[in-house]
């Protein structure tokens, strides 16, 4: 059963109408609804690429959000071949928000490291809802480290509202976890291509997204904070997050217009979760063609590049 958001009404309006008429077909083969489901169905079309050709930025945060919206697993098992996953920080214990491994994308050994948030309850919690402690982050590294020394490329696919803020985890080093994981993307020598899936929230995010080249799916979100959490600093008000959502440019669109990202992947109308397979695959084409153009530069000019590319983020804002 297809989920929708609060701005999707005269779609699930339309697309209702469309179910009843064809349960009653197939309830009574005597009436024929063919051509009142034909019509419906277009009506159905037209409502979804309008409403979904002026998205605002908090309807944008919706549909990053939406729980049916593909995650990391979804597209792992799509792009990569044998894809084995590595387990453990070699400290700690394992973080099962942050997923690493090795695996093969169209015939290449790669490294591959990104966050899942589950797609259903169980699922959810066992991910912890995408949100990593510092073991997930060191297992990064660790999986970074790896992948440097035998040179391998590295893909990196985020989504997460942000690395998990409890106790626990700012007592075994959440921030340094963090940063040692951003500078390790930084030193590696080896192409890294990073994309942002669903939500790209705060340092959890930029912890294994400080790539060569960094993508963004059409409807994701990439910011310093969850709308939410600006709105609850800014205005001790969180009912206040579709204004701030619409105050940070938080969209594909506008990190774009920044030079804060290098391209923006398109989705199927009405969301990648609408079609799932379409947009992984449109997805596997541009990390194919980032790792083509970077597997030329030898690696201590990749790594000199890409520390440049960080420097230069907002000098021409």
């Amino acid at each position: 059963m297809h989920n929708y958001l609060d701005f999707e009404k005269p779609i699930s309006d339309l697309e209702g109408k469309i179910h009843e008429l064809r349960k009653l077909a197939e309830e009574d083969e005597s009436i024929d609804t063919t051509d009142e489901v034909g019509r419906l169905e277009i009506r159905a079309r037209e409502a979804m690429a309008d409403i979904y050709s002026k998205l605002t930025p908090w309807q944008k945060t919706q549909v990053a959000r939406h729980p049916q919206r593909p995650h990391f697993l979804d597209f792992a098992g799509q792009l990569f071949d044998e894809f084995t996953p590595l387990a453990g920080d070699r400290k700690f214990a394992e973080d099962e928000a942050i997923q690493a491994g090795l695996g093969r994308f169209r015939g290449e050994a790669v490294a591959i490291i990104g966050q899942e948030k589950g797609n259903d309850t169980k699922s959810r919690l066992k991910h912890n809802f995408g949100s990593a402690r510092p073991e997930g982050y060191r297992k990064a590294i660790r999986v970074m480290e790896m992948a440097d020394r035998f040179g391998l490329p590295i893909v990196t696919l985020i989504d997460t509202a942000g690395a998990y803020p409890g106790i626990g985890a700012e007592e075994r080093g959440q921030a340094e976890a963090i940063a040692r994981s951003t500078e390790m993307c930084l030193n590696v020598r080896v192409p890294i291509v990073s994309v942002v899936l669903g939500e790209g929230g705060s340092g959890g995010a930029i912890a294994i997204a400080t790539g060569d080249r960094v993508y963004m799916l059409e409807h994701a979100i990439y910011s310093v904070i969850s709308p939410e959490g600006a709105a609850s600093i800014l205005w001790r008000d969180s009912t206040r997050a579709k204004e701030a959502a619409s105050n940070m440019k938080i969209t594909a669109e506008d990190l774009k217009a920044f030079g804060i990202i290098d391209g923006i992947i398109q989705e199927p109308v009405g969301g990648a979760h609408r079609d799932p397979e379409a947009v992984i695959g449109r997805t596997g084409d541009v990390i194919a063609a980032a790792l083509k153009d970077l597997g030329a530069k030898p690696g201590d000019q990749l790594r000199k590049d890409r520390r440049q590319r960080y420097l230069n983020i907002g000098r021409q804002l």
